[in-house]
Order: C-alpha cells, then structure tokens, then sequence
C-alpha cells in the first residue's frame, strides 16, 4: 500500500506532481491548515504532513497523527512544529535549509543598501512631493567591514556578495573553522572583536538558548559609533528597546529589520524611527524560493517513505538514498545488540560506550547509535524509536561515548556495545555477513559466532561438566522445544555462556529452574524481531 501524504498549506503542484511520480498518494488541501479541528479529525490518516508556516503542528494535533511518520516543512523556520512531541512520538521533523538560502542572503544585501543610502525615507519624501537632497547624505559599503555573526549557508552566501561588493568580512562563528574562513576568504574573529571593529553587522544564526539577545544591551554599547545592524535571521536575537535606545543616542545609526520579536509585528520600538528600514519577514519571500522549497520538501519527504533515506531533519540523523540500503542491515544490528544488553540487564545506566570498529567506523555512526539507544531502552519504554531514543538517554542523564578505529581484527567491522551500571559492566559484539543477517560474535568478552533467534535463551554460567545435559532436561522437562545453541568459554572452568534457541517463549517457572542451579549466574530470556 502505498504511503499518504497530506498537504495541508499552498505548495506549487509542480511539488505535489513530484509526490504523485514517486509512488506516493498525496491529498492536496492548503486550506486545511487553518482548521484546527478538522486537521486533527483525519490526520490518523496519512503517514506524512507537508506544510508551511499556516498550519501549527501542535502537542494535541501530533497526539492525534497515530500513523504519521514524517513532516516536512517547506522553509527553514519549524517554529510552528512542536519538536519534543514529534521526537517523542518517533515522527521525523524535515526542513529545506537550503531551498531560500540566497533569497534571504540577497534580502539582507538589500537591507543593507537600503539603510546605507536611507532608500525608502528619500522614496517616500520625493513621492510626497519634496527634493530633499541634502537631507539623505548615505555612506558607501564599499571599503568598510562587514561583521557577519553566523557564517554558515545563509551567512556564508552574504560574505561571498559582500567580499564582491568591496567590502572587508569579518565573521564570528563558533562552529567556523580557520581554513573554511581561509577558503572563504574572511577573518574569523571573537565577537567582542567583531563588535568593536564592525561598521555594518548582520546576523545569520539560529535562536538557541545562546544566540537569544547576543546583540542586548551590553554588546551594542560595545559596537563601534555609526554601526548599522541588519537581522534577517530571527526576532529575539537583538534587544529591540535596546537598539531603539542605542538609535535615539547617536551611537547606532541605522537598522535594517526583517523579523521581530513578535510577529506578525503591528508594533516594536523600531517602528518610527529614523534611517530604520522594517520589512516583515520578507526572507524567503520570492517566486523562486517559494517554489524550491516546496519541491524539496516533496523530495525530501519522498525519498524517506519510499526509500527510509532521511535528509535535512531536526530530530534524526540523515541518511542518504544511497546508504539507506547499505546501512540497514548494520542498523538491525545496532538494535539487536542494543536490545540484548536491554533485556538481560535490570540495574539503571551510568554510562554507555559504543565501539565502531573496521568498517563500520566509515558509515552513518549518529544513525547506528540512535537504533542502538532504541533497542537498548525498549524493554523499559514500548513505544521508543531511532528518533526519540537519543533524547531519552539524555534526559536520564547517562553518559554516552563513541570510540571509532581501524580494523583490529578477523572481521570486517564490527559494533561493540559496552553498559556500565553501579553493580557491573556489560558488553556484546556484533557484525554483519554477507547474508545481511546480524551475528553475535562476543558477549561478555567470550568469543562465539551466533545468529539471532525470534526467542532464546541466554545463560551465563560457571564451566562445569554436565551443564548442557541440565539445560537441555530443564527445558525439555517443561515441554520446551531447542532448536539449536551455541557455547563459549573464557577457559576451562571459568565463565561460560549459552545461547539457546527455543521454538517459542519460556516461562518464569523454568527460568527459576535454570537459576536454581548453583553453576548458574543467570538465565534471562530473549525476544527479537528477525523479520
């Protein structure tokens, strides 16, 4: 049965075309954003939802989504998405960063002109009848420093213009390194620097809890006299009674603004201001980006319910059409591992280390450590997934490592999980043959070469004769069928342990059976899904 996806704001056709081509049934409604009740009547319905900024993908409308697996949101901003509800519910939260990354960057080049050469107050006084020549005295771009705060792909694209322009770029960015700003051709620099060297400053970043007010108080009187400040990123990041304030003073001498604190905005302290140029929210707001971020949200939103490839999401690693394939049969086994140590473990979690070696080093890590987490913390939370599983693990507040190496031994690649609690330490090994089917090939730091069964049995044990004639009259005592085990030792006489393969579950009677005898430590039994 082929996936639905329903479309509830305005998207091109072109982009519901791309849906319709890849084998997927789309409902085209973009007027149903707007009717919360009716929304969450039929969202149980379809198993995407691709909006805009119209419809509010809310806590109670994602309580309702019983089946939806993804949304895509056609813009940058997922303000309008509650996040933490999707994660928890295992749907993937998309956006398309890229989609209007240059119209917004031109947007603030524009600003920019604007608030330099105070191009809509001398519009509206010609208009109005009057010459007013000397009234509107601006200043050049060219030859003065650009301060760019945040230089990633919307930023990054305004320091290549502004480097056009003649302009000198300065950047602070924490996350830039010094050869990209190299390769960019700009100096990276601290923010404080920035602020006292810039003569226009624009702002490229996210809000986070870091970016929120960076440009307050106490950073604009830090800016040099004469600054300009341009903000096409989001409302909140600079304190707009502040920079009123550092406006009427002198010391700021223009702004240019594109997103306010509140929005829609109908009043702010900027408003009335002189050489201040407010445009509201006109980022993205061009044919060309309006129709590139629609039919990227259809092919991003696409490609993972045909094809699980994950691209551009908020709360998921990305996983490329091409390694899709490649990478599933390794994600089972990060979920088998995971759910091994989950189910013969009942002591809370200090600390988890995963250990990639060979090959397995060279893939999609942050997605193998997501199944892994999920299939860890399955047997304590039923409804966990890829998505919501890293946020669990966080929020308990355990420690969480990932060690990556070159092949080390026999295999390929293989997955070691290793689970620390007050009382002990855990570990398992795995790897992935050419069959694509997960194998244990470690448990306790004992070699052995293990499939995984629908239902086994796992015992750890001390190493004396008569053990496998036990389990086998236990079992076969309670009319528990062994369809195959497997054995491993660390030396004769020490730890051992058992893998048996059972024809369907155990009961706590004959575990208790099992754990009666004085060789054995434990005996747990195990449930996988090897379809």
């Amino acid at each position: 049965m082929a996936p639905r996806v329903l479309v509830s704001d305005e998207l091109s056709e072109t982009a519901v075309q791309i849906f319709r081509d890849r084998g997927v049934e789309v409902d085209f409604q973009p007027k149903l954003g707007k009717d919360k009740d009716k929304l969450a009547e039929i969202i149980g319905n379809y198993d995407g939802l691709a909006i805009r900024s119209a419809t509010k993908a809310t806590e109670k409308l994602i309580a309702a989504a019983t089946n939806l697996k993804v949304i895509g949101r056609a813009g940058i901003g997922v303000d309008n998405v509650d996040i933490p509800a999707a994660s928890k519910r295992g749907i993937i939260v998309m956006n398309t960063p890229f989609g209007n990354s240059i119209t917004t960057a031109e947007h603030a080049i524009a600003l920019m002109f604007a608030v330099a050469r105070q191009l809509p107050q001398a519009d509206a006084s010609t208009q109005a009848g009057k010459w007013e020549k000397s009234k509107f005295m601006g200043v050049e771009i060219t030859g003065k420093t650009l301060g760019v705060i945040g230089a990633g792909n919307i930023g990054g694209i305004v320091c290549r213009k502004a480097i056009g322009l003649g302009m000198n770029v300065i950047a602070y960015d924490p996350f830039l390194s010094a050869e990209r700003a190299q390769e960019m051709g700009v100096e990276k620099v601290e923010l404080e620097d920035l602020l006292a060297r810039a003569d226009f400053i624009t702002l490229h970043v996210p809000m986070t809890d870091k970016t929120r007010g960076i440009l307050g108080k106490e950073n604009l009187a830090k800016t040099k006299p004469g600054v300009r400040i341009i903000n096409c990123a989001r409302g909140g990041l600079v304190d707009e009674a502040a920079l009123a304030e550092a406006i009427k003073s002198g010391h700021v001498a223009g702004a240019g603004f594109d997103v306010f604190e509140v929005e829609p905005a109908t009043e702010s302290p900027l408003f009335g201001l002189p050489n201040v140029v407010c445009t509201p929210h006109l980022g993205a707001s061009t044919t060309e980006a309006q129709e590139n971020v629609a039919l990227q949200v259809a092919e991003q939103m696409s490609d993972y319910l045909i094809k699980g490839a994950v691209s551009n999401a908020i709360n998921m690693p990305s996983i490329t059409a091409e390694e899709a394939p490649i990478l599933k049969p390794f994600i089972r086994l990060a979920d088998v591992l995971g759910a091994f140590v989950g189910q013969v473990s009942d002591d809370p979690i200090k600390e988890i280390e995963i250990l990639f070696d060979g090959q397995t080093a060279n893939m999609n890590t942050r997605a193998l450590t997501s199944a892994l987490l999920a299939g860890l913390i399955r047997n304590q939370v039923a409804d966990v997934n890829m998505v919501s599983a890293p946020i669990m693990i966080k929020e308990k507040g355990i420690v969480l490592s990932e060690v990556k190496r070159d092949k080390t031994g026999v295999y390929d690649g293989y997955i070691k999980l290793t689970v620390k609690t007050d009382k002990q330490t855990r570990s398992v090994a795995g790897t992935v043959f050419s069959d694509g089917k997960p194998r244990f090939i470690q448990i306790k730091g004992i070699n052995l070469d293990a499939d995984v069964g629908a239902n086994m049995v796992y015992i750890s044990n001390t190493d004396v004769p008569g053990m496998i004639g036990f389990m086998g009259t236990t079992l076969g005592d309670a009319g528990v069928n062994i369809a195959n085990f497997q054995l491993g030792r660390e030396v004769g006489g020490g730890d051992a342990i058992a893998l048996l393969y059972v024809d369907g579950p155990v009961s706590e009677d004959v575990l208790a059976k099992l754990t009666a005898n004085p060789a054995v430590r434990q005996a747990r039994p195990l449930v996988f899904n090897v379809e």
